[in-house]
């Protein structure tokens, strides 16, 4: 999901055709509440949703077998590719250069405010309908790609051809809501997204558990189809809360929620007279950039279902399930917002020890006893790469040129290639199966990592700052939390944490406690500094 976009009253700066964008102001606490506030919120709805689908997933599991697990996987992966592809370049691109431009009339002047807001408003729905266009055509070539490589095992899955085209219905109907999600982020309408995603996740988990429990009390084989009806609940749901703002917003300011022409000037020009051309002209640019991303986000599930059985992509994705659940709840609404904050303004390892008690205890021996449980410990040391190359690659995201856009794609496109050679040596030759995939994840974030430090390194050199990578770590907090790592490995925690899963988790406690209020403790300037910028933040409100 894109982030909502700054409170700003100034357009960002169009940095997409110039070779040096402008040096970055000076920080301070007072210029970010926007990008705070967004982080809160957005944190605060990935906590709630990730709960409710958490605890329905532990329920689900129950009735899933890891073959079953895989192919789900592997339909969310087309749904998601269909999502991607029609609105990521797009919304990256509103959120970049903005359409404050699209205001302007046939002679170049600004007329009243309320005729501003109308036509802004005009502008940026007629974009949003650019993803439902394009996402139809990816959602029939993707699904027919899909079918013509699935083996024959994979066909013979009841419901599995419905369950398909089922997930390209939903996103065809979440991408509907396109048009409203985009006025909503432009308007800074983070109440809305709240609402829609917390809804819509609510029914889509009812959906899935009560149709996956009703086929098992009538014994009826439904595959995977539980999941594409809760999916498209999913999308329902979402287009139903974002079409009802929408049409509030759009009726008390005067335009439509469905495309319309609009004027072009010498000033203002818009392609086929519907949408605004630096927008689309930009969106177009980072569209090659969007696909080799999307190829190293999704790669794993890729690879892993052309080097592995279905029991191990099984296994994988339950571990990738539950490894990255503090990524999603954490990092993400942090790059979220901070990839929103970069574009305005520049215009711990206790995990792998308890992974497999804790796996134990949630899902039950079946699935420890699987290894799922080893490959969740070695995913905890993969997180941190996750929540680097996020931040990092936001920098890189909301301040490179367009030909230094087009040189980070010739670049992952190499990262790609590491990536896949890796993945191959780690799992076929090497034998390491789910484990061997996640370490090339981490090669692979590794790579990313490093090209992007070197861009943010040489992005402030340009201009004339002196800018150190290492000032940003803690480096007391780094050593003490390695320190508890080679002394639990000393001490062996985890070997019965599958056996014995309660005695190994209060082992753990043990040391994970005392490291916590540590950690605290060593940052507490940093987290006072956070505390007081929040609280300053609510004083000007109240103000």
């Amino acid at each position: 999901m894109s982030p909502p976009k700054d409170a700003n009253t100034n357009p960002p700066k169009d940095i997409s055709s110039t070779s040096n964008p402008a040096p970055p102001p000076q920080s301070s606490h007072s210029s970010n509440p926007s990008v705070i506030k967004g982080a809160s919120l957005l944190i605060i709805l990935q906590v709630a949703s990730r709960l409710i689908t958490f605890i329905a997933n532990q329920l689900l599991l129950r009735f899933l077998t890891a073959p079953l697990l895989a192919l789900s996987t592997q339909l969310e992966v087309y749904y998601l590719s269909i999502l991607f592809f029609a609105r990521e370049s797009l919304r990256v691109a509103i959120q970049r250069q903005g359409i404050a431009g699209a205001a302007n009339t046939e002679d170049g002047a600004q007329t009243d405010d309320a005729a501003v807001a109308r036509r802004e408003g005009q502008a940026v729905v007629n974009l949003g309908y650019l993803a439902v266009g394009l996402g139809s055509v990816v959602s029939v070539t993707l699904g027919w790609m899909y079918l013509a490589s699935a083996s024959v095992t994979t066909l013979q899955t009841p419901w599995l051809v419905e369950s398909l085209w089922l997930y390209g219905i939903a996103a065809m109907v979440e991408l509907l809501s396109e048009p409203c999600f985009v006025l909503m982020q432009t308007r800074l309408q983070f109440g809305t997204r709240a609402t829609a995603e917390s809804v819509a996740t609510f029914l889509r988990c009812i959906v899935v558990f009560g149709s996956a429990v009703w086929a098992s009390r009538k014994g009826l084989d439904i595959g995977v189809l539980p999941f594409a009806l809760g999916q498209l609940s999913y999308g329902a749901s979402l287009l139903l809360v974002y079409f009802a703002s929408g049409y509030r917003l759009a009726t008390s300011s005067g335009f439509s929620l469905f495309p319309k022409r609009l004027n072009s000037s010498k000033i203002v020009v818009f392609v086929l007279s519907y949408f605004y051309k630096p927008t689309v002209s930009l969106a177009g640019s980072m569209m090659a950039q969007s696909f080799v991303k999307h190829l190293l986000t999704q790669g794993d599930t890729f690879l892993i279902s052309l080097f592995s059985t279905p029991e191990v992509q099984g296994v994988y994705a339950l571990a990738n399930n539950y490894g990255s659940l503090l990524a999603r709840l954490l990092f993400q609404p942090v790059e979220e917002s901070s990839r929103s904050y970069f574009s305005r303004l520049l215009s711990s390892p206790i995990g792998p020890f308890a992974a497999p008690a804790l796996l134990s205890i949630v899902v039950g021996s079946r699935w420890a006893g699987s290894g799922a449980g080893q490959v969740l410990g070695t995913y905890c040391f993969y997180i941190p790469f996750m929540g680097l190359n996020g931040i990092t690659e936001a920098f890189v995201a909301s301040v490179a040129t367009e030909t230094q856009v087009h040189r980070q794609s010739f670049w992952m496109g190499i990262f790609s290639a590491v990536f896949a050679a890796s993945a191959f040596v780690l799992m076929s030759v090497f034998q390491l199966g789910a484990q061997g995939l996640v370490y090339a994840n981490s090669i692979n974030m590794l790579c990313r990592i490093i090209w992007s430090g070197a861009f943010i390194v040489s992005f402030f050199k340009s201009h004339g700052v002196d800018f150190a990578p290492a000032s940003l770590f803690p480096t007391t907090t780094i050593a003490v939390s390695l320190s508890t790592l080679g002394l639990l490995r000393f001490l062996n925690v985890q070997d019965d944490g599958e056996q014995r899963p309660l005695a190994t988790l209060i082992k753990i406690a043990g040391s994970a406690i005392p490291l916590l209020l540590l950690i605290v403790f060593l940052e507490r300037k940093f987290l006072l500094e956070c505390f007081q910028s929040i609280r300053g933040r609510k004083a000007s409100k109240r103000e």
